[in-house]
């Protein structure tokens, strides 16, 4: 959600895609958006957003082509009248998420600073902290890339990010990153700075904003949590590199 707020205050034109709709946060989150548009009359930049759920068809065969027609029907409408496209995939492994990922130009991996989170990338030895191997979802991702670069020649921009970053510099927190410097190279993926593990994330869901909504107002000025939490979300735009991709264009106001 920040992503897409943050581009669309660049000025660039955002849809959005919410694959997993069953749990729906990304959908309730834009909903929430609207809601807060409606009642309070401010001039919010929204993106233009899709939530498509899980195929019912009777067959694995049907629900695979009932979704990539729904999936590519998506892509198709919001790619003509958008520079952007933001995906949120579901955390299971699932025909949907696969089809996202063989689309996708940048992935971004947001992950939580433990080894529980770090195991969704790689198998990890208990003892040594050496890598044994990739993990499922890392192999998903290499197979992935590999189909995206055969049907396009582009391959997939893959970015990890670690969230919810405790302040404490813990000896857990040092060893998280030790691994993700390691393995970066092996697996072809760049670290982006993270975000955070900061309340004023969460409270912003409720009214559907972010922090790039909040303004400063006058004898009221922005906290040293939000004005960091803020920087957090521009340095992530800032690796993402729209304006290279896409050009310059003019910011929203």
């Amino acid at each position: 959600m920040h992503t897409a707020i943050a581009l669309l205050r660049l000025g660039y034109k955002v849809g959005s895609i919410d694959l997993d709709a069953r749990q729906g946060t990304f959908t309730r989150y834009i909903k929430k958006r609207f809601d807060f548009i409606t009642s309070s009359r401010d001039h919010l930049p929204s993106p233009a957003h899709m939530a498509i759920p899980r195929s019912q068809a009777d067959t694995v065969a049907g629900q695979e082509e009932e979704e990539r027609t729904f999936f590519n029907l998506a892509l198709e409408e919001l790619g003509r009248s958008n520079h952007f496209i933001v995906i949120d995939t579901p955390g299971t492994d699932s025909h949907l998420s696969r089809l996202a990922h063989s689309h996708a130009d940048t992935l971004i991996t947001p992950m939580n600073d433990s080894f529980i989170d770090l195991d969704v990338l790689v198998d990890i030895d208990p003892e040594t902290l050496k890598i044994k191997g990739p993990s499922v979802y890392a192999q998903m991702v290499q197979e992935q890339r590999r189909r995206k670069t055969l049907c396009t020649g582009k391959d997939m921009d893959w970015i990890v990010m670690r969230n919810r970053l405790a302040s404490l510099n813990a000896r857990n927190k040092e060893a998280v990153a030790k691994v993700l410097n390691d393995i970066s190279g092996t697996l072809g993926f760049r670290l982006a700075p993270g975000f955070g593990e900061r309340v004023i994330f969460r409270e912003m869901f409720l009214k559907g904003l972010t922090l790039l909504d909040i303004k400063e107002e006058k004898g009221q000025p922005l906290t040293l949590s939000q004005l960091t939490a803020r920087q957090e979300v521009r340095n992530l735009v800032v690796e993402l590199a729209p304006e290279k991709l896409k050009g310059r264009v003019k910011p929203f106001s």
